[in-house]
């Protein structure tokens, strides 16, 4: 299943419906993102893999330096992206050990909840939207 998604983020699975009165990241909340999570982490690894029969079946040796060219700058455009997604899996891992911790869906900076429609959107979530809003502020201004 290839991933349409400009965020890369896993975009098949039913969004959680809240139950009036429920407490935030209880057991049905974190084996929704424990399985999101685990799906996305998979999907990624299914790609690696093409990746990497793809690179096998199709290098050759071409005697035109413009095609060589050609599938040199192709493997390098995979590779980069298949870096990018490896990056993305220590990320999963990550918000995986935070589930198992009782850390996951809380704001890393200030504590609040994250929130379930922002985790659903980006799984691998650290701040909440304040924090997140505030950090991306300071980095405009280091630039």
């Amino acid at each position: 299943m290839t991933n349409s998604n400009p965020n890369n983020t896993p975009f098949s699975f039913v969004p959680y419906q809240e139950q009036r009165g429920e407490e935030y990241m209880n057991e049905p909340q974190l084996a929704h993102f424990n399985k999101i999570l685990n799906n996305w982490k998979s999907e990624l690894r299914e790609e690696v893999d093409r990746t990497v029969h793809h690179m096998q079946d199709d290098a050759a040796n071409f005697p035109d330096p413009n095609d060589r060219a050609t599938q040199e700058s192709e493997f390098s455009l995979e590779l980069r992206t298949r870096d990018r997604e490896r990056k993305l899996i220590k990320k999963i891992d990550e918000s995986i050990d935070n589930i198992d911790l009782g850390d996951y869906g809380y704001c890393e900076s200030c504590g609040v909840d994250i929130g379930i429609r922002r985790l659903e959107a980006r799984p691998t979530a650290t701040l909440c939207i304040d924090c997140k809003t505030l950090d991306e502020i300071r980095e405009k201004q280091m630039s």
